[in-house]
């Protein structure tokens, strides 16, 4: 057995054998002795955030972009606590994220003490899991096992409590070799089961891919890629699963995001459809009752894990195992697929898609605020398909999620199950550090004013650490998303008045530079200025949204019978 290693250092190699190359958190006396411990790491590179919540959304960027859990480290009492809003996004939204908190010693773990909180009972529901290293020998399993659990299909989060005294005792027991912390790989399902669907897929009039936030990792979406090149699948993506389908392929097979209201192209095609294959579909994303509201949909289950069985989902077979195994076999199984592009119902969902950019000129006055559509028009031309975009959530994640077109896998961002708000500049943060050299292509993200406020103090994050962000702030001085749709149900708003806050000139206090977007007439030019930036700057768009309620609006109605 190996010389004894303190806890710290245990944890720290643990770490770094599982792949992990940066990680945030906030001191606290608590948690010192990993911090410490860190600051002598040649490989790791620690992130000091200006609040624990921020922590977790980073290493929950991390986990999703890099498909190496994310690591998020804080404190015991309120360092603790702040975790829970960014472990329990990355757990609803399948990202990997392994926090470590520390606790009181153990021998006042049962007494009323300086920062005793019972941290595993608060987090132990946003996380798949949660433990405590009560003796020393156990760090080094514990540990494992957390990023085991964190990156296994349904992927989440997972917590360890860390007392104080724990953290500066030994072990003999030491960190394991890289290849423990890769958990084996899932199989296809029964071939006599992809057979029967391969069938039903011959059969189909009109089949559709329906790609959700499992089906978003770039292993996935190669399989996904081979798929269409043989048999031209109709395609509809989650929010989530923005940038699986390439450019290349995406005027003949792409029709759109679903969610939130059903009223777009996707929904229409999912209507139309006589079988529907969904693939790594996760409820959160967009409720079953939403886009199959009648509960009669023939659909056929693809995932890691059984679906959730109920009245508007129950599907006529369900895939288990690899979703990658089982869409490359459906593939080799099946002689025929109906091409879309063939189909005048298709054609016309083709052109529906992209109207809008045909009308843009019509409803844009120049000296007019800016007009959503006018915006991302303009972004989409100013950046290549490699770059990452990450959105917050408001008004403005609807129309960057419906609008925007992504060609690669994981480049378009949002936070989709919980849609957490302040997402938008720390994921963009955490984008910009994984870079290979970190920093070095500009990373786009957007917010509106309100969902900024929430983590805005990272804009010294970012500048400290030399990140390349370009931030769009969507600035109407009101939480939209909620006033919109409180006017459409009670005829007025409440509670949604913001304003007051120059961000031009917060952005240069925190060193960044900024920029503002009176009207449409300064869109592109102060967007390419913006953009060419090097280093942080944030833009100020003075942005219209009296059309705000047409995202709801002309939803589909389905005939009864």
């Amino acid at each position: 057995m190996a010389d004894s290693q303190k806890i710290a250092k245990i944890l720290v190699e643990s770490i770094y054998n599982a792949g992990v190359r940066v990680v945030f958190g906030i001191p606290g006396a608590k948690i010192d002795a990993i911090f410490d411990t860190l600051s002598d790491h040649p490989e790791i590179k620690l992130i000091i955030c200006r609040h624990e919540q921020n922590a977790a959304f980073m290493a929950q960027a991390v986990g999703r972009i890099t498909g190496i859990p994310g690591v998020a480290i804080a404190t015991s009492g309120p360092g603790a606590g702040n975790l829970t809003t960014g472990l329990v996004t990355a757990t609803t939204e399948g990202d990997p994220v392994v926090a470590l908190v520390g606790s009181v010693p153990r021998l006042l773990n049962t007494k009323h003490t300086h920062q005793s909180m019972r941290a595993l009972d608060i987090l132990s529901p946003t996380a798949k899991s949660a433990a405590s290293i009560d003796v020393e020998d156990q760090a080094a399993e514990v540990i494992l096992a957390a990023f085991r659990t964190a990156n296994s299909n349904p992927k989440g989060s997972a917590v360890i409590s860390i007392p104080m005294d724990v953290a500066s005792g030994s072990s003999k027991i030491t960190a394991f070799d890289p290849p423990a912390f890769h958990g084996p790989l899932f199989g296809p399902s029964q071939k006599e089961d992809v057979q029967k669907v391969a069938k039903m897929i011959d059969n189909a009039k009109l089949p559709v891919l329906f790609l959700g936030q499992r089906a978003s990792s770039p292993r996935i979406v190669a399989a996904v890629r081979s798929v269409l090149k043989r048999h031209p699948f109709a395609v509809v993506e989650t929010f989530q699963a923005a940038g699986a389908i390439p450019e290349d392929l995406a005027k003949h097979v792409f029709f759109g995001r679903v969610g939130l209201f059903r009223n777009q192209t996707g929904d229409r095609l999912l209507q139309q459809s006589d079988l529907v294959l969904t693939l790594g579909y996760d409820p959160t994303e967009y409720d079953a009752s939403s886009w199959n509201p009648n509960g009669k949909l023939n659909i056929i289950h693809i995932d890691f894990t059984s679906c959730d069985y109920g009245a508007y989902y129950h599907p006529n077979m369900e895939l288990l195992g690899s979703v990658r195994e089982n869409i490359l076999a459906i593939s080799e199984a099946v002689t025929h697929v109906t091409d879309p592009a063939q189909d005048e119902f298709c054609q016309g969902l083709s052109r529906e898609l992209i109207s809008w950019q045909k009308d843009l000129d019509k409803t844009t006055g120049e000296k007019s605020l800016v007009h959503p559509l006018r915006f991302v028009s303009a972004l989409q031309k100013r950046v290549s398909k490699d770059t990452t975009v990450t959105c917050d959530v408001g008004t403005v994640y609807i129309y960057m999620m419906r609008y925007f077109f992504a060609y690669e896998p994981r480049k378009l961002l949002c936070s989709n199950g919980q849609q957490t708000l302040g997402v938008g500049m720390p994921w963009a943060i955490a984008a910009s550090l994984v870079q290979d050299p970190p920093c070095s292509e500009k990373v786009v993200s957007l917010s509106g004013d309100g969902g900024f406020m929430f983590s805005a103090q990272e804009l010294s994050t970012a500048v400290q650490q030399g990140c390349n962000i370009t931030h769009f702030i969507w600035n109407d001085e009101h939480y939209n998303m909620v006033e919109f749709q409180e006017e459409m149900k009670y005829g007025r708003s409440s509670g949604i008045s913001l304003g007051g806050v120059d961000f031009v000139k917060f952005a240069e206090a925190f060193g960044g530079k900024g920029f503002r977007i009176h009207d449409n007439s300064e869109v592109e030019s102060v967007m390419e200025q913006a953009l060419a930036h090097k280093g942080l700057s944030l833009v100020d768009v003075r942005i219209d949204y009296s059309h705000a309620k047409n995202l709801a609006g002309n939803l589909i109605q389905d005939s009864v019978g």
